[in-house]
């Protein structure tokens, strides 16, 4: 099962570097794929979101990499992970123990074959980690605002570990879940601007932003 879905990955995704952290390349699906415009009945993957490397993922992964030392000799949860971008990132910034965790096994794969490619060494974890203690000293989320429901549900979560003493890092280029409400609770680390071609892709957002989420 594993050798079939590792031969798919590479079989749809490009090796890209076309994104806010060129010094990482990641198996994703872009415009240059086939299955960027094929009909979904042909897309062996259902609902393939860690093929793409969205905006607010981008900017938790490029912050990671700018501060080395928030994540070194520490052990970071990439929440989420999708391809796994941020625990990537958190390996090569020299992290105790990086994380992927997703509830897509694909995702995890394709974040274990993104480690590879880059030479760093994550763990994989598949549980549904939201309401548990989550043993970690940073959890990253990068745009997993996108539904209201989820997000609800999601930042009561995250605004525990906080209080907990967890550092909380969200990566959210402006999707409608980060509300008034909730960007109140947060502190602005790091605006991102988007290259043109991850602007196209993502429906014209042009920022992505980075939050550390309050204790209090």
């Amino acid at each position: 099962m594993r050798n079939q879905l590792v031969s798919q990955i590479i079989k749809h995704t490009i090796v890209s570097r076309a994104h806010l952290t060129p010094e990482m390349a990641l198996r994703l699906l872009t415009p240059q794929c086939s299955l960027w415009s094929a009909p979904p009945e042909e897309n062996p993957f259902k609902d393939p979101y860690w093929a793409f490397y969205w905006p607010g993922g981008q900017a938790s992964a490029r912050y990671i990499l700018d501060n080395k030392h928030l994540v070194k000799g520490r052990v970071v949860v990439d929440v989420g992970c999708g391809c796994g971008a941020s625990a990537i990132a958190a390996a090569m910034g020299n992290a105790r123990r990086a994380v992927a965790n997703d509830i897509d096994p694909v995702a995890i794969v394709a974040s274990q074959l993104n480690a590879q490619l880059n030479g760093v060494a994550i763990d994989t974890s598949s549980e549904d980690l939201v309401g548990t203690d989550c043993s970690c000293d940073l959890v990253v989320v990068g745009d997993m605002l996108y539904d209201e429901e989820f997000a609800d549900r999601l930042f009561s979560w995250l605004t525990s570990l906080a209080r907990d003493g967890k550092l909380v890092l969200i990566g959210d280029p402006g999707r409608h879940g980060l509300t008034g409400e909730r960007r109140s609770q947060l502190s602005l680390m790091r605006s991102y601007p988007l290259p043109k071609n991850i602007c196209e892709e993502n429906h014209g957002y042009t920022d992505a932003n980075v939050w550390r989420l309050k204790a209090d």
